[in-house]
């Protein structure tokens, strides 16, 4: 299957949602710094799968899938110090870590796709 636009690649979709995700959770959390970088790292998971897409090569495209997957790794992260920082409850932090771990296999999935075809 030949995926024509960026819109319609899953690792975006879901990435899309995990951002609304975590805009939804900390948008009124008065730790702004905290905030910033959560919402930051969350929407550049999709915004890399988007580019490298874009980018029109299949090396370029690995490149970005690799930063939207470093940067879904640190969402993870800020998503367990959060936890611990009482800015979310179990059901909240289960709920984002399901969706980022998804988002890590699928891009992994690409990743490997996408090395074996260069």
């Amino acid at each position: 299957m030949t995926i024509n636009q960026f819109e319609d690649i899953i690792a975006w979709q879901k990435a899309q949602g995990l951002a609304v995700l975590v805009y939804d959770k900390f948008h009124l959390l008065k730790d702004y710094s905290f905030k910033d970088q959560i919402c930051r790292a969350a929407v550049s998971v999709s915004n890399n799968i988007a580019e490298g897409f874009e980018r029109g090569s299949d090396a370029d495209f690995c490149r970005f899938l690799y930063i939207a997957k470093g940067s879904n790794a640190e969402v993870k992260s800020m998503l367990y110090l959060a936890y611990r920082l009482n800015f979310m409850d179990d059901q909240s932090l289960n709920e984002a870590l399901l969706l980022c771990t998804e988002i890590k296999r699928i891009l992994s999935g690409l990743i490997n796709k996408l090395n074996k075809a260069y």
